[in-house]
This record gives C-alpha cells, sequence and structure tokens, in this order.
C-alpha cells in the first residue's frame, strides 16, 4: 500500500496560490535534501489538473543537466485527478478521472511505496478531510502575502494534526512536517 506525502510551499498566513514568490528566499540545500527525500521515498506521482497543467510543460523540457529533479518528474508514473482533463501527454502520465476517496484510496492500495504529491490544493483539501494524506510537509515562508488560495480556507472546517517534525532553514523556511492526529 503506498503512503501519500503532501508538498507545499506557504506563506505564514496560508496562501499556496502560485508560489513564485518564494523565489526571492534562494533554494537552500537542505530544503533540497528534505525534497529529495521526499521524491526519492516515492514511486508515483498524483496531482490535481491544474498544477498538472502547470508541471508538465515546465518539466517536460527540462533535464538532469538543467534540473536534478527532472528525471523524477519526467519518468516516474504521473496519476491526474480530474473530471475535465480527458488525456494526459506528459510521459508516464494516466488520468484518474474526478475526485472520489474511493477511486484515490484504491489508487493508493495499488501502488507499491511513496506517492507524492506537491501543490494541487483542490485535490490536497479533499484528500484531508477523506483521511488520505499520511504526511503533510508544509515549507512556511516568512511572508504574509494577504490574499491568494489558502491551503485551508475559510469555512474549511477543523482539521487535527501531529507535528511529526520541524526543521528551520537560514532562510526564514521552516519545514514543518505533520501526520493525522
Amino acid at each position: 500500500m503506498g503512503r501519500i506525502a503532501v508538498h507545499e510551499f506557504m506563506s505564514l498566513d496560508g496562501i499556496i496560490e502560485n508560489p513564485s514568490w518564494t523565489a526571492e528566499y534562494g533554494f537552500d540545500p537542505r530544503m533540497a535534501e528534505a525534497i529529495g527525500g521526499l521524491t526519492t521515498a516515492s514511486s508515483a506521482i498524483l496531482l490535481g489538473r491544474r498544477t498538472y497543467e502547470m508541471f508538465a510543460p515546465a518539466w517536460s523540457a527540462r533535464t538532469a543537466a538543467d534540473d536534478p529533479g527532472a528525471p523524477f518528474f519526467n519518468e516516474t508514473p504521473k496519476y491526474v485527478v480530474s473530471g475535465t482533463l480527458t488525456d494526459a501527454d506528459w510521459t508516464n502520465s494516466t488520468v484518474l478521472g474526478p475526485y472520489a476517496a474511493e477511486t484515490v484510496r484504491a489508487f493508493k492500495d495499488g501502488v507499491a511505496g511513496g506517492i507524492y504529491v506537491s501543490g494541487s490544493g483542490m485535490l490536497v483539501r479533499a484528500m484531508l478531510a477523506d483521511r488520505l494524506v499520511d504526511e503533510l510537509h508544509l515549507f512556511v515562508y516568512p511572508v504574509a502575502l494577504g490574499a491568494g488560495q489558502r491551503l485551508f480556507p475559510e469555512g474549511y472546517g477543523r482539521e487535527r494534526l501531529a507535528l511529526a517534525g520541524c526543521e528551520a532553514y537560514d532562510s526564514g523556511v521552516v519545514h514543518l512536517t505533520y501526520t493525522a492526529a
């Protein structure tokens, strides 16, 4: 059975939308190790449609010489949860169909190893609500943005989590790892 590990870049006020604002903080080598640990432990990638549509053109053109993460993103089997996407043309990509907890649970049960999720806010919120996320890795940046899509938007409801790890980087970014409480 697979384990779902979610990775999100987040502002102090919970914004996860379009994390281009993270660039000004650089990419700490220890952060690269943490994310590399997530990808190395994963044998599948699970994405929502919007994240898939952003990742496919960005990663498919990259090589290992451009970015050491390129082989993982390009060679690892990718699964897209979408009710509107019918075809996924990025190498090793499959559309699972619209979100249903049973579909994701069956997918998870069929994967040997880790399942990496990055971004995909709507998908992650649904999976958290259905208790399908095994680890939530939040890379919290020392900035408040004031507006944008939040991981836990107003009205989301209560979500109780247990802190499983914490690491601070010189840039002020904090990596918080949570599991279900």
